[in-house]
């Protein structure tokens, strides 16, 4: 079994979550702690080792680990670093990697999220067999990483790929995290979801929804959701509205790099067609003829506790000896 499993972490804002990987992606075993509960990445580092070294121990020890893989926030592939990312409380450059490898003796990598996330498609997803593919993940915000000719794109400096912070209506609503206006990110993502629905009620009074019933603060992604359901007028205009944009952007990011597919990973892939109708409708209309019906929308074949963890140790086996 010598160095045929490796570790797995993806850090959130909120959590981490962490697991021991073999090479067929079983996660042998897992756990998760609280990211944002630490202001020093020292003492966030000591809990992590605590709860990594009962499981490490679980499957034999230090000798049968290849590596750690990490997916964070502003995690740059080239530096091992996690770089002035605005939603961790450790702020500037925090040389992970390197703390890493010293806290366990083992070779660590690092990506971004959305990174780790294409890599974990590439080795054990949706797109195992693809060599040209983009995952845009939508949760919180808007991730991508981007697969052509079976390499990750890093660019020159280990960021490319943001595509969520591309600007696909120019001055339009301020993402209040980066100061841009437009970005992708400030609409098809959970929070540009629920501002839709906010500006929608304000500025369609005469639209009858359910949403009119909650207040302020209890609408979010998952009442938007649970109205449209329901056949809501004001809730499937915003997923149209929403897929709408998301549409027009994937024909951008298709006539760029001419992927395979498009993988659709998180929170709000769950609302099935009410957004990929819309979706696939407005990528095609806004695709030159040379690129129409040639690219796939498929959702992420991992479980979405699992995807993280998976594709932040799908670093470590790209290590080399």
């Amino acid at each position: 079994m010598s160095q045929q499993l490796a570790v797995g972490i993806d850090i959130g804002g909120t959590n981490t979550k962490f697991g021991i990987v073999d090479r067929r992606g079983n996660i042998l075993c897992d756990g998760r702690m609280l990211t944002n509960k630490h202001e020093d990445v020292n003492a966030f580092l000591d809990e992590l080792h605590g709860h990594l070294s009962l499981l490490i121990t679980q499957v034999g020890g230090m000798e049968n680990i290849r590596g750690i893989g990490v997916g964070a926030p502003n995690g740059n592939f080239y530096t091992g670093n996690i770089e002035y990312a605005p939603n961790l409380r450790w702020k500037g450059v925090i040389e992970l990697a390197k703390l890493l490898e010293a806290k366990f003796g083992v070779p660590a990598i690092l990506t971004n999220d959305a990174n780790a996330a294409a890599l974990g498609e590439f080795m054990y997803g949706a797109a195992r067999s693809m060599r040209d593919f983009i995952v845009i993940t939508l949760g919180t915000g808007v991730g991508s990483g981007i697969v052509a000719n079976g390499q990750l794109i890093y660019g020159h400096d280990g960021f490319a790929g943001e595509l969520g912070h591309c600007i696909v209506i120019p001055g339009g609503r301020l993402h209040t995290g980066t100061g841009a206006r437009g970005s992708l990110e400030a609409y098809a993502s959970a929070t540009g979801v629920t501002n839709t629905a906010l500006e929608f009620l304000a500025s369609r009074p005469d639209t009858k929804s359910i949403l009119r019933d909650l207040k302020k603060e209890d609408i979010n992604s998952k009442t938007i959701y649970e109205a449209a359901m329901k056949g809501d007028p004001l809730a499937m205009e915003v997923y149209e509205f929403t897929g709408k944009i998301l549409g027009e952007a994937l024909a951008n990011f298709v006539m760029f790099s001419s992927p395979e597919a498009i993988v659709l990973f998180g929170g709000l892939t769950k609302a099935g067609d009410l957004i990929m109708k819309p979706v696939r409708e407005h990528m095609e209309k806004n695709l030159l003829p040379i690129f129409q019906n040639k690219v796939k929308l498929v959702f992420s074949e991992l479980q979405e506790s699992d995807a993280a963890i998976l594709g932040a140790s799908a670093l470590a086996w790209e290590m080399k000896d």
